[in-house]
């Protein structure tokens, strides 16, 4: 796994200072990523919000093959929230214009490269072409098992929840005290999926944003000031440096 690493980066530079000090054998199953300040990023450059956004799409495809080639199993990406709909209606048009032309051009290479893409969040809100694209690439890449990617879009913590609830209720209704906690997790977007081991926040913001409220119970937090669009390998190998001193012990007084 290093060796897939050595191509992709340059000798002598930080990130090889970085990646020799991973330990192979404790990286994280699952990461999971609020990507913030595409917008600031573009604002602090007289550009206009597109250009953030743009941008932003460039970190993504670094952050996803720097942790393919790391052997990371999931990558969760929080893409679009549910409250993102109160953004400026030609913005979330571009947004979504975005990622369908870079479904249409980059599927290829998840083919290429053996990537898995799920899609969580209430999909029927999502704009019939980009609903048509996602079906298309989950089902192109459904049987990969080299890495899952998996976009958040119209996602939000608690309307994850409350469908859940209702989900369970609807199907268990006459045996409610058999539920526990892995049985209600089944009925999560993320029933397939572990929870994360590390969360990785972008532009120094203190708050969750209503990410995961489940699965994050015992995730490692870790944040950045940089913004999103200056994320790459580089914050990538320090967060895990970072995430690999922690002792991670879940509640109990021994590290696991």
């Amino acid at each position: 796994m290093r060796e897939n690493l050595r191509e992709f980066i340059d000798p002598g530079s930080e990130e090889e200072k970085l990646l020799d000090r991973l330990d192979f054998a404790k990286l994280p199953c699952h990461i999971a990523v609020i990507m913030d300040g595409n917008g600031r990023w573009a604002k602090l450059r007289n550009l206009p919000r597109e250009e953030g956004h743009k941008a932003g799409a460039k970190s993504v495809q670094e952050v996803v093959e720097t942790c393919a080639r790391l052997g990371i199993d999931y990558l969760t990406l929080y893409a679009f929230s549910k409250e993102n709909w109160k953004r400026p209606k030609t913005e979330i048009s571009m947004l979504w214009k975005l990622l369908e032309n870079y479904l249409k051009e980059e599927h290829k290479i998840l083919i290429k490269n053996q990537l898995r893409l799920k899609v969580i969040g209430q999909k029927d809100d999502l704009p019939s072409a980009v609903r048509r694209e996602l079906r298309r690439v989950e089902n192109l890449t459904k049987d990969f098992k080299r890495m899952t990617i998996v976009l958040a879009l119209n996602y939000g913590g608690r309307a994850e929840i409350i469908e859940a609830v209702k989900k369970l209720c609807k199907e268990n209704n006459s045996n409610l005290e058999s539920i526990d906690e892995k049985k209600f997790a089944k009925y999560l977007f993320t029933s397939d999926i572990p929870d994360p081991d590390l969360l990785i926040r972008t532009s120094g913001e203190m708050r969750i944003s209503n990410f995961l409220l489940w699965q994050i119970a015992y995730s490692e937090i870790w944040i950045t000031q940089d913004l999103w669009p200056d994320f790459r390998k580089k914050n990538l190998l320090q967060a895990l440096v970072d995430f690999q001193k922690r002792e991670r012990r879940f509640g109990d007084i021994n590290p696991r």
